[in-house]
Order: C-alpha cells, then sequence, then structure tokens
C-alpha cells in the first residue's frame, strides 16, 4: 500500500478515535446539550470525510462494503449545510455507523500492511 493511502486511512482510524474518546460516558442528552463536543465530532466527521475523498478509486473498488459515497457526502452535508446539521443524525452516525467504520478501516490496514 502507498504511504500516502496508508496517511488517508490513518487519518480516518485516529479521527475514529477521537470521536470515541470525546463521547465516551456520555449519553445522546449530554451530546444534544454540549456544543464543544458537537463541535469537535462535527470536526473529526469532516476530516473522516475528506481522506475519504483523497482515497484512490482503486482502493474504494477493491472494498465495495465501506460506504465510501456516503461518507463522503455527510462531509459535504456537515461543511456546506452548517446550521441545519441534525444533531441527532450526528449522534446516529457515531452510535451505528462509526464502531462498523473503524473495524472495516482496521481490517483494510491489517490486509494491506
Amino acid at each position: 500500500m502507498k504511504r500516502e493511502i496508508k496517511l488517508y486511512l490513518d487519518d480516518l482510524l485516529e479521527s475514529i478515535c477521537l470521536i470515541e474518546d470525546y463521547v465516551n460516558g456520555i449519553d445522546e442528552i449530554t451530546f444534544e446539550e454540549n456544543s464543544q463536543i458537537q463541535d469537535s465530532v462535527i470536526r473529526r466527521l469532516e476530516v473522516i470525510g475528506e481522506a475519504v475523498k483523497h482515497l484512490p478509486d482503486d482502493v474504494k473498488e477493491k472494498y465495495p462494503r465501506i460506504p465510501w459515497k456516503e461518507i463522503a457526502g455527510l462531509r459535504d452535508v456537515l461543511t456546506h449545510e452548517y446550521f441545519g446539521v441534525s444533531i441527532p443524525r450526528v449522534w446516529k452516525v457515531i452510535i451505528d455507523d462509526l464502531p462498523k467504520l473503524k473495524e472495516q478501516i482496521e481490517n483494510v490496514l491489517k490486509e494491506n500492511s
């Protein structure tokens, strides 16, 4: 695996781990009431989306079970419609999508190390 591809995947994984740290021990209500945590999580989701956009198509094609397009699309929603961000939707991404994505990215890195 090219070094630059690994760096993007590492950025993805690091951002997921940071989000996990930010929300560790809190529930959805606390998340909805804490704009500082929201801002931190949203920024990391933007980093995840940006990293995905920089991955070459051949990497994305090799791992079609990872929802690359949706990940990149989330970044666009967060960046271009900031005032319309649905905090409950962000929480759902954190709880439902990030654990699976973390596992998938870890597997990609293991397969290519």
